[in-house]
């Protein structure tokens, strides 16, 4: 069981950290970075004292300017109640009003060059100096001893203490990140293993099995004994972009995302996603081809200096950017699409990509499928990410994010939580459903996505067990915000509180994501006869999070507008009209077959029920907004013309 995070965080307008907490003294003439020091570098921990000749990289994230007018601006640029509202900032405003001067950049740079240490970039926005040096260097310049620490099963660098920095410099910096590898212990839920992007092969080869449906309830499971009294129609083979533009009612509207550009966040790039996403468009959307000037991709390169353990799955990450791709441009096919890999699939790492985009205003919408296990985060990494996404809302720049695949993580931290950055008040959370799409594309029903398998074996089904689904729940980081004030119940909004207090509800607003009613991809894969492309079936809220932002992109090309960071519309939307679909509890569940070796029928087949809404958890789908779907799913051009 993690422990419980240290850090309450609290902002007047939305509920969140964007700002430094105030300083202490630490030595004359120099300041505390308040948390800086992980709880878990105790001497109890220490393995080793760190090589002071090792070398390592670090970012200084600097604090921006008027942090409170910038936060009440994106309020009001967002809210459509507003008189300001859609009045975006561009990033040459946004830079010049709110960020670090450069009379502030030059004095951390000059600070850093004056203790050794060579200079990297720095953002179009300011948002931090990037440095490199040595660790007895390091421990020169922040006042501290770096150690070797075993944690959670690894050996992470951190320091003995708070970092500390020169007094004059202490209201400028907003956090340091890379000093401590507290941010390993945190992996985007998606990369387990180990592996480099420089020298990794295609990840395993996996096909679906048959017997499975073209559409829900196409073929029905006769040969297997009832389930609970029922025959069960088997899974979907994977449905296909047409299926859900149909079932999400964008296939029909006049518009398909042109316009806008929708930029993936991922690590490490895939070396065959254009020839598979093309290919894939090509053999199940033939009418509607990724060209190859709708797609563009700027990785981050490996740092050479970042230290092991990297837990990092290249493999799987190919995965995830070919899912996000084509799942993106599946829902609007007008819109380009701009992929960003970092460097690595630490947090510091994909907030470098996500400060790409942003500080450039490279894209107007962005999809991330990732996100860490719980909120037991640095809060230098959480003061980070909000004031980055706290530039995208001034911006106009739409961030979403997939809610987790996990629920409400009891089964892996033993108490409930929502994921971060899910959780953050500036974007908008993506929760997964279960959906049934009819031969006629349309929908038969949808459901909250939290899933269940009871394995047949000798005829006898055996017990149900919770296998994955839509992420949610209350945070214990993140005050209420001003947009769900009013509809989020209490009885949710005051999980995880102490006293009265309440906190954001994740997630905002949902789209399919159960992998038992999933998404057909292609991919290049490593067969045992060698590697290629071919095809399967997927899911996860990783599905949901680029599904709903072709939803959006389509909206944009639609109303001729770009929407920005909608929270604040769509919880007004659901009290107000039928623009947002509830998703209720919905009885169903389908028949699944697999191969044992994942490949093929030689190892034999295996044979389970997938319930499609399993009740075992702390949070539910139920009448109105709950924390399995959030306010529910777009319904259709009532969706497009109000949102």
């Amino acid at each position: 069981m993690r422990r419980s995070s240290t850090l309450l965080l609290s902002l007047a307008v939305v509920g969140g950290l964007t700002g430094a907490l105030p300083a202490t003294a630490s030595a004359q003439g120099r300041q505390d970075i308040p948390q800086s020091h992980p709880l878990w570098a105790n001497a109890q921990a220490k393995v080793a004292d760190t090589a002071p000749a090792s070398k390592l990289s670090f970012r200084v994230y600097l604090n921006q300017r008027d942090n409170a007018g910038a936060e009440a601006l994106a309020q009001a640029v967002s809210d459509p109640d507003s008189a300001t509202y859609r009045q975006y900032l561009s990033p040459d405003q946004v830079r010049d009003r709110f960020a670090a001067s450069d009379a502030t950049v030059d004095a951390v740079k000059s600070w850093l060059t004056g203790n050794g240490f060579s200079i990297g970039e720095v953002p179009s926005n300011r948002a931090y100096v990037e440095a490199t040096g040595t660790a007895g260097q390091t421990q020169d310049a922040f006042g501290v001893k770096l150690g070797k620490y075993k944690v959670k099963g690894q050996t992470l660098r951190a320091a003995d203490k708070n970092l500390s920095v020169p007094a004059n410099l202490a209201d400028d910096v907003l956090g340091v990140v890379g000093v401590d590898q507290a941010t390993n212990l945190f992996k985007p839920d998606h990369a387990t293993g180990a592996g480099t992007p420089s020298d990794v092969a295609p990840g395993p080869g996996f096909r679906n099995a048959r017997p499975c449906s073209a559409y829900y309830g196409e073929k029905i499971d006769t040969t297997d004994p009832a389930y609970n009294g029922q025959q069960l129609p088997y899974a979907p083979c994977g449905y296909t972009p047409a299926q859900l533009r149909s079932a999400y009612g964008v296939d029909k509207v006049g518009a398909d995302g042109k316009g806008t550009t929708i930029a993936i966040v991922d690590a490490f790039a895939s070396p065959t996603i254009y020839s598979d996403a093309s290919t894939y468009a090509r053999k199940n959307d033939p009418a509607h081809p990724l060209k190859q000037s709708q797609f563009k991709q700027h990785v981050f390169p490996a740092n050479p200096v970042l230290e092991p353990p990297d837990q990092c799955d290249a493999a799987g990450w190919y995965g995830e950017e070919t899912l996000d791709v084509e799942a993106a441009h599946g829902l609007a096919p007008g819109a380009d699409i701009l992929y960003v890999g970092g460097e690595s699939c630490e947090d510091n790492a994909l907030d470098v990509a996500l400060n790409y985009v942003i500080a450039g205003h490279k894209a107007d919408i962005v999809s991330n499928s990732y996100g860490d296990t719980g909120e037991d985060i640095p809060a230098d990494e959480v003061k980070v990410f909000n004031q980055i996404s706290l530039q995208a809302v001034l911006e106009g720049i739409g961030v979403y994010f997939s809610s987790g695949d996990n629920g409400d993580e009891v089964a892996r931290l033993g108490t409930p939580s929502p994921d971060f950055s899910a959780s953050a008040p500036w974007i908008t959370a993506v929760g997964g459903t279960s959906i049934a799409i009819g031969k006629d594309g349309k929908r038969i029903f949808e459901t909250g996505w939290e899933t269940s398998k009871s394995s047949l074996t000798g005829g006898v089904y055996g017990p149900a067990k919770y296998t994955s689904g839509s992420g949610g729940g209350t945070s214990r980081l993140f005050e209420q915000p001003f947009y769900q004030k009013g509809v989020v119940p209490d009885s949710l909004s005051t999980k995880n509180q102490t006293g009265h207090k309440k906190g954001r509800v994740v997630p905002d607003i949902s789209a399919i994501g159960d992998p038992n009613t999933g998404f057909l991809v292609g991919q290049t894969q490593t067969f045992p006869d060698g590697a290629y492309y071919d095809q399967y079936r997927i899911g996860g809220t990783s599905l949901a999070s680029p599904v709903f932002a072709g939803i959006m992109a389509v909206a944009d090309s639609f109303d001729h507008f770009h929407h920005g960071f909608i929270n604040p519309v769509i919880y007004k939307l659901t009290s107000r009209t039928s623009a947002i679909s509830d998703v209720k509890h919905v009885d169903a569940a389908v028949e699944r077959v697999d191969y044992a070796n994942a490949v093929d029928a030689s190892g034999g087949l295996l044979t389970s029920v997938r319930t499609l809404d399993y009740q075992g958890l702390t949070i539910h789908t139920t009448p109105g907004y709950d924390d399995v779907t959030g306010l529910g799913t777009p319904n259709g051009l009532l969706f497009l013309l109000l949102v």
